[in-house]
């Protein structure tokens, strides 16, 4: 989710770019739903934190389309929203692994390295169906860079899940999953500090 919170000042509308953004955000909504269910199912909340990572490449993707050729105010008014769901859900997954620490529940650790595989699976393909798109403007660019930057997200779930199997803990699931709810808060501070600065210099103007 880091380097993300990039918005060029003229984006270019481009059908190529459009329909793989379309096709990488169908592919991070379904991993989304796949592993939110799988760590609510295991008891993960490192699946859950990467399920949150998915989310939030899902929303940079849609931001991504529905701001191509918009204005500068209407994409910080958007990635405004964008931001505050993010920290949302980073808080919601440090709740959760305080509660799991002090529950001491161990999380399924097969379920999380087969989902692990899956999710980085769908980050590699996303990251090849952008690797055309990795240049150009900051918006591009900051695109491909996320996804590409999801990959150790991803390793980390699958790290956990074989150091939960070696140890017969849960804390290997807990600390990666404060560490990437804790990423996620900072991305969202990021994200809301450059678009209110945005929106300060160009405020939006209705009708």
């Amino acid at each position: 989710m880091s380097g993300c919170h990039h918005h060029p000042e003229a984006p270019v509308d481009d059908t190529r770019y459009r329909q793989a953004l379309v096709v990488v955000l169908a592919i991070n909504a379904s991993m989304f739903a796949v592993e939110i269910t799988g760590g609510l199912v295991g008891g993960s909340v490192a699946l859950q934190a990467d399920a949150l990572d998915f989310f939030g490449d899902a929303a940079t993707y849609a931001l991504s389309l529905a701001v191509l050729g918009s204005a500068l105010r209407w994409r910080a008014a958007a990635a405004l929203l964008k931001g505050a769901t993010m920290a949302a859900f980073g808080l919601w997954v440090i709740g959760a692994s305080i509660h799991h620490a002090l529950t001491g529940q161990i999380p399924s650790a097969a379920l999380m390295s087969g989902i692990g595989v899956a999710a980085l699976a769908a980050n590699v393909t996303s990251a090849m169906i952008l690797f055309r798109f990795r240049s150009g403007d900051s918006n591009r660019r900051s695109v491909w860079l996320c996804t590409r930057n999801d990959a150790i997200g991803n390793a980390a779930v699958i790290v956990a899940g074989g150091a939960v199997f070696g140890t017969n803990s849960g804390w290997p699931d807990v600390i990666v999953a404060l560490a990437m709810g804790c990423l996620a808060l900072h991305s969202a501070y990021l994200v809301i500090s450059q678009a209110r600065r945005e929106l300060n210099k160009q405020p939006i103007e209705l009708g």
